[in-house]
């Protein structure tokens, strides 16, 4: 459209020229020399009002004729070509000049002196001459005026093509800024990728990084003479113009690389003759304000080489596993091959065919002299390697990758959206790799001891099926009716609604490959969840008469309003949840970097992350904190006596979960180790609620706790990284620190971008005070609970819980070097089953995850600090030993809190009775945790009762009387 209206331009600029000197040009010094040219004076002298009339259009044209003066100049060779013999007999050189002087020079000799003229012999008869004068300047005059017409209508009508095109066009300024959607990407600490974020998957490169062998294989394919012209190559646009005129349709392009930038930046891809116009408008505006190398670079950067990825890092990522900085020849030439059609070239869809365009884009290269042609041979023999796709959906760390997008959000705002961010962590990738085989092994273990792994048979009581229409994001139990081996789905029926399960979609229950007929009895109940909403029923009309035939009552049930519910027209998709869920968290205990985080069990991206959002009763895990103020406030030490009958605490009525634990008082350090409920209340009545309220909040939990007495057994809920934060910081001797995942983010243009200030640590227990916790809670691993923790060989501090109808199981727990958090628990907290416990559920994937993240580090104890003294006692009062007191037992103690008073000598009837179990030596209390899937063995007579998990009431208790107001932290 632009060529063809600056002919025209150039044409009717001309016209007016030889409308002002019909007879030549009026400098010339031969035109002077011949005698006046009387019969033309009255048509000049009526066309000078025309001709000052079209002067300012003239000048508001004078724009667009020198931009058409490169067309004009390179159409020449063409215009010489169709002209007549006649034409081009003048001198050398005069073929350029305008077309009044190439006319001028072949006019006959008479045409200057038409009113002198003779009669020709055909003149008619008795005509009179003087009248022909008049007559031919008349003619002459009208044709003056049509031309001068023309010439106003055309300019006019270029005038109001170029304006309309004009009016809309985007801004070529933005080109100077402008950042193409790239990818972000979230890296380990070691620079491992944990996964990739885009809308476009493109890393932009400058010009200078990519190598020559990528911009000349570019150029020789699609625009040699990039660096020549200015932005059009008009020839070969007057070329798809014929083309494509002929065939009245766009089925030609002539695009230069200038032109291409302008169609995929700015304009849309749509092959029309509009968008054709405002692309030459564009280029040429571009070449004004950009250089060659920003243009290409644009270019090189925005392209799509298909499978997703734009421009030629990417691309060279993708194909090559390499960046394009590393590229060889015969790689960069079959990069560009693939930008001819991705879907045709690209060499994993079509080998054979992205070798031949590579080599046309060699021969091109050679052709053009960007390569000689023994690096063309040589290319050519180059086999093509593709890298391994080791794309998929599941990823080692989506929990970090969609934590690393909310930073980034809160950082930066909508630009986050466009990319080309580097987020550096602190997750461990060998360790977050273990954290998660960890959690699956856990979990799959757990599905082993129910029977939750297919073949799933039908048993003589299954539990009831749900009865009503499911909705909502919620986990119901369904009935199996039916398989589909060909499709490989179940069919599922949940209350109202008919469903079908993709088995491949299950590999966690279904780890054999079983078809859907194998998997599941029909009537076996499964737990589902929709993907998705429920659709809507369809309405059924009331049953027609008997008389009526189908048709009448399927018209009464389309026109009925209301009716009986029907069924969905198609099964709905469901997904299988069988099995509960897990987290895990891992904590550095000296940086306190967060080096591994599970939320889940399949890692998919867009779940949920357990780990840091989901909120759970953290049982008798909260334990510690009622311990460690209890030793913080100098009230309790690991040798206070607490009650452990349930009628000792009034008000309140809480079980342990072995009724032997509630004979006799125990020491502090004996009732963690067993987690003796009613004893954890009684020291929360002594310390007061609300202080350990603050205690732990200091600690790094920073959900809303409530400062009743049911806080002691884990009432109220946190989340596993709270937990792992709050441990952390004991096992830091005291120093709280607020866990850190996100290191370094740097932003496209290399500038790092500056994150929110990490609030200072602060100490919230003394060295001395944090190690008799710590000391204490080694006891839950050398003999009460834990102690399959032993197996690590090396310390292990912890606690296990486990809540009501073990709805909820944890272990929390460290070394010297690491803290980490285990969850195991059911999302919509059904009951685990009986026998799972903390130690049983959570507590081996613990243990598996801290045997592979000390694998090469020594085992080292908990450094004894200043201010830890150590003194013998008795093992029933906790008071100083005797002298020669041969049961006497050393324990541990802040300095200044160490019993000053000695026990009494026993009467000699006071063994008698029976023994108390908090008496018994630590060795005699080595119990047998239950076999998976069973309940606690019960006690052999006179052998210690097992150290099992006991559970917590989590009914809110009456707050603790006179309390002090929580010290600051």
């Amino acid at each position: 459209m632009r060529i063809a209206c600056a002919s025209v331009h150039g044409d009717g600029v001309m016209a007016s020229e030889q409308s002002r000197n019909p007879g030549g040009n009026e400098n010339d010094p031969v035109r002077k020399t011949d005698a006046p040219d009387r019969a033309s004076d009255p048509l000049r002298q009526a066309s000078d009002p025309l001709r000052q009339a079209s002067d300012p259009l003239r000048r508001a044209s004078e724009p667009l004729r020198q931009a058409s003066d490169p067309l004009r100049q390179a159409s020449d060779p063409l215009r010489q070509a169709s002209e007549p013999p006649a034409r081009r007999s003048g001198p050398p050189g005069r073929g350029s000049e305008p077309p009044e002087r190439i006319s001028r020079a072949t006019r006959p000799a008479s045409a200057p002196h038409i009113e002198g003229a003779q009669r020709l012999p055909s003149q008619p008869e008795g005509a009179p001459p003087q009248e022909r004068g008049p007559r031919i300047a008349t003619w002459a005059k009208r044709i003056g005026i049509a031309l001068a017409a023309l010439l106003v209508l055309a300019a006019a009508t270029i005038a109001l093509v170029i304006r309309h095109y004009e009016a809309d066009l985007p801004s070529t300024r933005e080109l100077k800024d402008y950042r193409p959607p790239q990818v972000t990407r979230i890296l380990a600490r070691d620079g491992t990728r944990l996964g990739e974020v885009f809308t476009e998957r493109r890393t932009v490169v400058r010009i200078g990084e990519i190598p020559s062998q990528v911009k000349l294989a570019a150029l020789a394919a699609e625009d040699a003479g990039f660096y020549e012209h200015a932005g059009l190559n008009y020839l070969g646009m007057l070329r798809a113009l014929a083309v494509n005129l002929r065939s009245t349709r766009a089925r030609q392009g002539a695009s230069t690389i200038t032109q291409q930038v302008v169609k995929n930046v700015l304009l849309t891809p749509d092959r029309t003759f509009n968008r054709k116009a405002r692309e030459i408008i564009l280029a040429r505006k571009i070449e004004q304000e950009l250089t060659k190398d920003e243009i290409l670079e644009l270019y090189l950067n925005k392209i799509y080489f298909g499978h997703g990825r734009y421009g030629v890092e990417e691309a060279s990522r993708y194909y090559f596993g390499k960046s394009v900085r590393d590229v060889t020849l015969a790689e960069a030439a079959l990069l560009v091959a693939i930008v001819k059609g991705p879907s045709v070239y690209s060499p994993r869809v079509n080998l054979e065919r992205a070798v031949a365009r590579r080599d046309f884009v060699l021969d091109q290269m050679q052709r053009k002299a960007f390569a000689d042609e023994i690096q063309v041979a040589q290319a050519k023999q180059e086999p093509v390697v593709l890298a391994i796709e080791t794309e998929s959906l599941a990823e080692l760390a989506p929990e970090v990758v969609a934590e690393a997008q909310r930073v980034l959000r809160e950082l930066v705002g909508p630009a986050a959206q466009q990319g080309g961010y580097t987020i550096t962590t602190t997750i461990d990738p060998a360790m977050q790799a273990a954290a998660r085989a960890s959690v699956r092994k856990n979990l799959d273990a757990y599905a082993k001891r129910h029977k939750l792994l297919g073949p799933l048979a039908r048993s003589k009581k299954e539990p009831p099926a749900f009865d009503g229409t499911p909705a909502g994001h919620k986990v119901f139990r369904g009935v199996v009716t039916g398989a589909d081996d060909a499709r490989g789905t179940l069919s599922v029926r949940v209350g109202t609604l008919e469903g079908t399960v993709t088995l491949r979609g299950a590999q966690r229950y279904n780890p054999n490959g079983l078809p859907p007929s194998k998997f599941a009895d029909v009537d076996k109940v499964v737990r589902v969840s929709l993907i998705g909403p429920a659709p809507e029923p369809v309405v059924e009309a009331a049953s027609a008469g008997q008389d009526e035939d189908e048709d009448a009552a399927g018209e009464a049930g389309r026109a009925a309003p209301a009716g009986k519910p029907g069924k969905p027209a198609a099964p709905v998709p469901l997904r299988l949840e069988l099995g509960p869920e897990g987290a895990l968290v891992a904590i550095d205990v000296r940086t306190r970097e967060i080096v591994a985080l599970v939320g889940s069990y399949e890692a998919m991206r867009g779940g949920l992350d357990r780990a840091t959002f989901a909120r759970r009763q953290p049982g008798s895990t909260f334990k510690a904190f009622v311990y460690g103020y209890g030793i913080h406030a100098r009230t309790l030490t690991p040798a206070t006596i607490l009650d452990t009958d349930p009628l000792a605490i009034a008000g309140y009525k809480p079980q342990n979960y072995d009724e032997s634990e509630g004979k006799s008082p125990a020491r502090l350090r004996e009732a963690a180790a067993h987690s003796v409920n009613v004893a954890a209340v009684s020291a929360l009545s002594r310390v007061g609620a609300s202080n350990v309220v603050a205690f732990a909040g200091a600690l790094g939990v920073q959900s809303k706790l409530g400062a009743d007495l049911s806080l002691a057994l884990g009432a109220y809920e946190v989340t596993p990284r709270e937990m792992a934060a709050a441990y952390a910081s004991i096992a830091a001797g005291g120093v709280h620190e607020q866990p850190v995942l996100i290191t370094k983010i740097v932003g496209p243009g290399g500038v790092e971008i500056p994150l929110p200030p990490r609030p200072p640590g602060h100490r919230v227990m003394e060295e001395a005070e944090a190690y008799v916790l710590t000391s204490v809670l080694t006891s839950v691993v050398q003999s009460g609970t834990a102690r399959q923790a032993r197996s690590l060989g090396r310390p292990i501090a912890g606690k296990t819980g486990t809540t009501n109808q073990s709805k909820d199981t944890w272990f929390v727990g460290y070394s010297t070097d690491i803290a980490c958090a285990v969850w195991t628990g059911y999302d919509d907290a059904a009951p685990l089953g009986s026998g799972e416990t903390g130690a049983m559920a959570a507590l081996p994937a613990f243990v598996d995850f801290m045997k592979q993240a000390h694998a090469k580090r020594p085992a080292a104890d908990f450094p004894v600090p200043n201010g830890v003294v150590r003194v013998k006692i008795d093992p029933l009062t906790g008071l100083l030993a005797r002298e020669g007191q041969e049961d006497a037992i050393e324990e541990v103690f802040v300095a200044g809190t160490e019993p000053t008073e000695e026990a009494q000598v026993p009467e000699a009837d006071a063994g008698a009775g029976a023994e108390p179990a908090d008496g018994v030596a630590p060795a005699e209390q080595q119990g047998t945790p239950p076999t998976p899937g069973e309940g606690p063995r019960p006690v052999e007579p006179g052998a210690a009762p097992a150290p099992v998990e006991s559970e917590h009431a989590p009914e809110p208790g009456p707050l603790p009387t006179g309390e002090t107001a929580p010290p600051p932290f």
